[in-house]
């Protein structure tokens, strides 16, 4: 047997497997895939989302209407209550460790509902990282190299055993591919999604410019340069509203950590969920001042 050979009936027993797992969203050219994770649950990215109620299309042609049971825009991951018949979930990988580079995986999805679509390739990296539909950075993505139509964001990276290795996210730079890990931290946020549980992260309640574009405004207005998060709007009675911070406010440290990158304000919220308290130091116009954010 030749290595086309056997790849050919590996391709083929791991799509058999996962195959009538792998479901559209939407109709025609919908907004894309998921994979069903466990019965009457569909795994798929927030970003695909619109509205709480979505059209699953199923392998058979079966469309059933699903409801958003939980979503994570951070994480970009929802699950879907759906009624998922006979169908197999998906076999979640047992390994926690990343996986190697030059591992052989499969992309497959269903985009929109208009048939199956499986294409191989190989890792090219597994500690990659993009921003969510918030803004946030998720870690640890696995970079790979099969190809995808439009609509297949949400659909599942399996190894050859047709085991989920991740789910399927942006594209990049020269047609590679982000999937967010299959982890045990996926696994759990997945679970508690199902169950309807809301992310727990605090909120500051503002919108924000990152430190090139706030050194860029700042110059334009004469206002001496330094290395903050622009605060672009503020939202009506949230942390950062009954704090005093303003519109036009440069967040230069939170904590002792300088405010270089837009993730260390992220990853210092995270880290006030427990205290409940987050100190700042804002600068408004040329005067330092402090700011303490209550959550």
């Amino acid at each position: 047997m030749t290595v086309l050979e056997e790849l050919e009936g590996s391709v083929q027993a791991a799509v058999q497997g996962v195959g009538p797992a792998v479901v559209g969203l939407g109709r025609g050219w919908g907004v894309g895939s998921g994979v069903v994770v466990a019965p009457g649950k569909v795994l798929t990215n927030a970003h695909n989302l619109r509205h709480d109620e979505v059209t699953i299309t199923f392998l058979d042609g079966r469309r059933e209407s699903g409801r958003v049971a939980g979503s994570d825009p951070d994480l970009d991951v929802a699950v879907i209550d759906v009624e998922t018949g006979e169908v197999a979930p998906v076999q979640w990988r047992a390994d926690e460790a990343p996986p190697e580079i030059g591992r052989a995986v499969l992309a497959v999805a269903n985009p929109g509902g208009r048939g199956l679509r499986v294409t191989p390739g190989f890792v090219s990296s597994a500690a990659r990282s993009f921003r969510g539909p918030r803004g946030r950075r998720i870690a640890g993505a696995i970079e790979h190299t099969a190809p995808l139509p439009r609509g297949s964001s949400g659909g599942p990276l399996v190894d050859l055993e047709g085991r989920l290795l991740g789910i399927n996210s942006v594209r990049v730079d020269g047609g590679l591919i982000l999937a967010i890990p299959a982890d045990a931290a996926l696994l759990g946020r997945v679970e508690a999604l199902g169950r309807g549980e809301a992310p727990q992260r605090v909120k500051l309640g503002v919108a924000i410019a990152p430190p090139r574009v706030a050194r860029r405004l700042r110059r334009a207005v004469g206002l001496p340069q330094r290395d903050g998060v622009l605060v672009r709007a503020v939202e009506d009675g949230s942390a950062a509203h009954r704090a005093g911070i303003e519109r036009g406010d440069l967040i230069v440290a939170a904590g002792d950590r300088p405010l270089e990158r837009v993730d260390v304000l992220y990853e210092a919220l995270d880290a006030a969920r427990e205290q409940g308290r987050l100190e700042l130091t804002v600068l408004r116009g040329t005067e330092d001042r402090s700011v303490s954010v209550e959550f």
